[in-house]
């Protein structure tokens, strides 16, 4: 979510750079995601862009065994 005034349609372009901050960390295997990118005219404590996120734990096998 984007804060935005009014005409502002370019927010794919602000979320990009979450995109690609994430590609970036985990490669684009486990980086690989979707996203929707939405304007508002306010957000809470007038943040300028929330993101939000599910994310999937694996254990890893090594641990597991020992």
């Amino acid at each position: 979510m984007v804060n935005s005034a009014p005409g502002f349609n370019q927010q794919p372009n602000v979320i990009n750079g979450f995109s690609d901050l994430i590609l970036e960390l985990y490669g684009p295997d486990r980086g690989a995601h979707s996203r929707s990118a939405v304007g508002l005219a306010e957000l809470p404590f007038n943040i300028p862009v929330e993101i939000e996120g599910e994310v999937e734990l694996i254990r890893n096998q090594h641990l597991q065994e020992g």
